[in-house]
């Protein structure tokens, strides 16, 4: 899907890039598989910011997607290729044989009127879910549960991919597109094909207000706050961080620094990092 560009008209159209929308169907989106969706800007059940930069934007409904493509052996028909406000990839309405309607998540190749289907018995083409067991190996696949039956963890956003790269006894292993190489039970489910929306990446949004929208507040530099409010605030005009390196709000190192658990539990399933180490 191509990107569409402005005349410059004012400062900010001269760069604002958008998605072109033309693909998408012009419908409402299916009420059965609304609900609603709560603010909170960033703040937890006593009131206290834990998340910085949220707040404001846009009234949004939620859209319940099926992320565990349980419904085995059954043809479903794709209805429409729809926007979806709380992800980067664009979702798909099918309806099944028995009349069932749900929210996938759309592959690039996806088209109104074409059948999807999930199970072993699957065909091995864009849209169709399978477990990594009944997948060739170099398939490339996206949605991929962590766990059988917990529905898909991995490989969601928009443009995204990931590559079955061999199995091993109950693993199958997969590189993700960080560059990790990760083990993953072979009786996980996992989508076939790219994630939609590959040019998500390349639009830029040109002026404050469309980031605002989506409830994103602004980022103030620590190093024009007061010395109480950041360890980088305080002193004369412009002045130095005054330490090794830059530091977070609340003085850990903000470049370089570690903070995965050096004994996590999920080490062991983890063949090589996204770094190669």
């Amino acid at each position: 899907m191509a990107i569409k560009t402005y005349k410059p008209t004012t400062a900010s159209r001269r760069n604002m890039t958008v998605t072109n929308y033309t693909q998408l169907s012009k419908v409402d989106p299916e009420k059965s598989l609304l609900e609603p969706l709560k603010k909170n800007s960033g703040r937890n059940s006593y009131g206290r910011i834990t998340v910085r930069h949220r707040g404001g934007g846009n009234r949004r409904k939620y859209r319940v997607i099926d992320f565990k493509r349980d419904k085995d052996g059954i043809n479903a028909n794709v209805l429409t290729i729809e926007y979806d406000p709380n992800r980067s990839a664009f979702i798909a309405l099918v309806q099944y044989e028995d009349g069932e309607k749900r929210y996938i998540l759309a592959p690039p190749d996806l088209k109104v009127g074409d059948v999807v289907r999930s199970g072993a018995d699957a065909d091995i083409k864009p849209g169709n879910a399978l477990p990594l067991l009944n997948i060739p190996v170099g398939t490339f696949i996206h949605n991929i549960e962590l766990y059988p039956g917990r529905g898909a963890q991995l490989v969601r956003s928009a443009g995204n991919m990931a590559q079955l790269m061999g199995k091993e006894n109950d693993y199958a292993l997969i590189r993700l597109p960080s560059g990790e190489m990760r083990k993953v039970p072979i009786g996980a489910k996992a989508s076939i094909g790219q994630v939609s929306n590959i040019d998500h990446e390349n639009v830029h949004y040109g002026k404050a207000g469309r980031v605002r929208h989506m409830g994103i507040r602004p980022t103030v530099r620590g190093s024009v706050m007061n010395p109480c409010d950041h360890p980088h605030g305080g002193g004369e005009g412009k002045s130095p961080v005054g330490r090794p390196g830059p530091v977070t709000p609340w003085g850990k190192p903000a470049l370089g620094y570690k903070t995965r658990k050096t004994h996590n539990r999920t080490d062991k399933y983890i063949v090589k990092r996204r770094n190669g180490k």
